[in-house]
């Protein structure tokens, strides 16, 4: 698993080998499963007829949710032409910084995930720029 995402531009050997470690070596069922995992998800505040979005919940593997965020950020410089990029642009085009913020962890979530299906079953997604097999 480690060999195959590091053929992924901007994952490197370490960053590639904490995700098998801490995430990609457990049984967990789907996406969703996966980004609850990570701790990439909202944590909402309900309160009687009151609903609201308190902002990321902090409940998950806080080692994983760093470093997407961390991969993310790079990914946006190394994957320009990627899907996940693009879709990242689109959507903070005209936003400020909080925006982009917020988008940030939306693009961590779907590359997780998006990297959990290339290690769990080898599709690879849509635009992802890939190294030569050594």
């Amino acid at each position: 698993m480690v060999h195959l995402l590091t053929r992924v531009v901007g994952v490197g050997v370490e960053t590639a080998d904490m995700l098998v470690q801490e995430i990609f070596s457990r049984n967990l069922r789907d996406r969703k499963a996966v980004a609850r995992y990570a701790g990439l998800t909202g944590a909402p505040d309900e309160s009687g007829k009151k609903r609201r979005e308190r902002g990321l919940a902090k409940s998950g593997n806080a080692r994983v949710r760093r470093g997407m965020l961390q991969l993310a950020w790079g990914f946006l410089v190394h994957q320009p032409d990627s899907v996940l990029a693009k879709w990242y642009r689109a959507r903070t085009a005209d936003a400020r910084g909080v925006t982009r913020k917020t988008m940030i962890v939306a693009l961590a979530r779907k590359l997780l995930i998006a990297l959990w299906r290339l290690a769990a079953t080898g599709e690879v997604p849509e635009g992802l720029a890939l190294r030569a097999a050594a």
